[in-house]
């Protein structure tokens, strides 16, 4: 080990002086400025909300409160195999920074080797033959490129981006799953409570054929009541068979978002509006949404790629230095390898200056600053796409507030007209056609109010996703995700 020591008193310095020199370069990437967000400061006039804070997080399990959806939701995003494929991105993604980061430090390697060979006497400059033997052991650096104008920093910091860029997608993706298993499960309950409603129909309208049969079969009424009642009947009977059709479809697409077959003690039997634990949720400002939407977070991550991408476009048009070296052993025999006067070492700067490249630099700088104009562009979009649904559902919300309240007085009212035209006709006041025409209103008021209530939770679970979804979990995931490395989120300019 003694003997040793010296090569590290050599090695030091040639490795440690380059690596302090390029610590403290910065790059030539453009400073980073946010865009202005191209919508308004304050959601449109009218919509509820408007002048409130956002209510702070809201994670998915307090919003989502009945037991049996949080258990199918957190099946699916334990098994949901675009989900997962989602956060393995974000595993190649954070191997590829690593990877792009390790260029910053040089390769230390250690390598020996040894060889024989035999030379002829026809061509020994001694005039005989002779056998030789050189052995080498050698540490030391390969191609260590000295970033003296930041251009390997700048690649760091757009790996860095990019591996941002795919985690806030995931997250994004995290939370459209949550919403879509929600609204799905939401359907599904719908049409439960529609197979429901149809079934009751159903008995009751068979219980009417069988009275209006009996009647016929006495003489007390007409074989045109009768058949009446048959149509009523077999325009129920195809209600039930439909929902029941619809009901299965719904399970298998809950099935398909799950990535498993639902647990068979799985029951769909809470009402709509007690689903959800929040019936308001406040929208606060649309300055939120650059913070809260994983999508816009991840446009602006590109977009911060592409800034740190012209620093390593602007950097090629100046020289590169790379630096190979050793120092080791040198002997003819192997067990003479460490004796003194062995030492061996080898310097090899290489300098390369770009003097004519056919254009080619000023093109991929030119790519480099079209490909930041374009993320910008996509940021913005992105920014103006969710406006536009925080808006959407903002509207539908107070729609849906008046039409919810109107169907409800409807149906009662629907429910008060049936039973004063059954007692018409029981009494012999009016004939069966009133009863029918009753019965008509009826189901149909009764088959919209369960509609309107899904459009009206739907539009909850929208608004919810449309505003950032998770944010609590949102936030914490991407403190952790940056690591120690903090600097180049906020601006790629070191």
């Amino acid at each position: 080990m003694s003997k040793l020591y010296p090569v590290w008193r050599w090695l030091f310095p040639i490795l440690t002086g380059p690596v302090l020199l390029t610590g403290c370069v910065s790059t030539l990437a453009p400073d980073y400025h946010r865009p202005t967000a191209p919508v308004a400061k304050q959601w449109p006039a009218g919509q509820q909300g408007t002048a409130s804070h956002s209510s702070a997080e809201i994670p998915w399990r307090t919003l989502f409160a009945d037991p049996q959806m949080q258990r199918i939701i957190q099946l699916a995003l334990d098994n949901n195999r675009d989900l997962r494929t989602s956060t393995l991105n974000i595993a190649r993604a954070r191997a590829q920074y690593n990877i792009q980061r390790s260029a910053l430090m040089p390769d230390i390697g250690i390598n020996g080797d040894g060889s024989s060979g035999r030379t002829p006497a026809s061509i020994s400059t001694t005039g005989r033959s002779y056998v030789g033997h050189a052995y080498q052991l050698n540490v030391g650096v390969s191609a260590y490129e000295l970033d003296l104008f930041g251009r390997v920093r700048s690649l760091k910091d757009q790996a860095l981006q990019q591996y941002l860029a795919t985690e806030a997608a995931q997250r994004s993706a995290r939370i459209s799953l949550i919403t879509e298993v929600a609204t799905t499960y939401m359907n599904m309950n719908a049409d439960k409570e529609q197979l429901a409603l149809a079934r009751n129909t159903f008995a009751s309208r068979q219980s009417t054929y069988d009275l209006q049969r009996q009647r016929f079969e006495t003489g007390d009424t007409s074989e045109l009541e009768l058949r009446q009642s048959e149509v009523e009947l077999e325009s129920a009977r195809d209600q039930v068979l439909s929902m029941e059709n619809a009901v299965a479809i719904d399970r298998n697409a809950l099935e398909l978002l799950v990535g498993a077959p639902l647990p068979g003690d799985i029951q769909f039997v809470k009402p709509l509006d007690h689903m959800l634990a929040r019936q308001d949720i406040p929208a606060g400002l649309p300055s939120d949404l650059l913070q809260r939407r994983p999508d816009i977070v991840s446009a602006e991550h590109t977009l911060m790629a592409a800034n740190a991408n012209i620093g390593a476009a602007r950097a090629a048009f100046f020289p590169s230095i790379t630096l190979t070296a050793g120092i080791g052993r040198a002997s003819d025999s192997l067990s003479s390898l460490f004796d003194g006067g062995n030492r061996a070492w080898s310097f090899a700067p290489q300098i390369n200056l770009p003097i004519f490249s056919g254009g080619r630099l000023t093109a991929s700088l030119e790519v480099a600053k079209v490909d930041r104009d374009i993320a910008v562009a996509e940021y913005e979009h992105s920014i103006q796409s969710a406006f536009r649904e925080v808006a959407d559902a903002l509207d539908q919300r107070e729609s849906l507030d008046g039409r919810l309240s109107a169907q409800q007085r409807r149906v009662s009212a629907a429910q008060a007209s049936y039973d004063m035209a059954k007692a018409r006709y029981d009494n012999g006041i009016s004939g069966y056609l009133e009863v029918l025409d009753a019965q008509r209103t009826l189901y149909s008021a009764q088959k919209t109010l369960i509609e309107t209530q899904l459009a009206r939770q739907n539009n909850l679970i929208t608004l919810y996703k449309a505003l950032g979804g998770d944010w609590s979990t949102n936030g914490r995931d991407a403190t952790t995700a940056r690591h120690s490395d903090t600097r180049p989120v906020t601006s790629p300019v070191s």
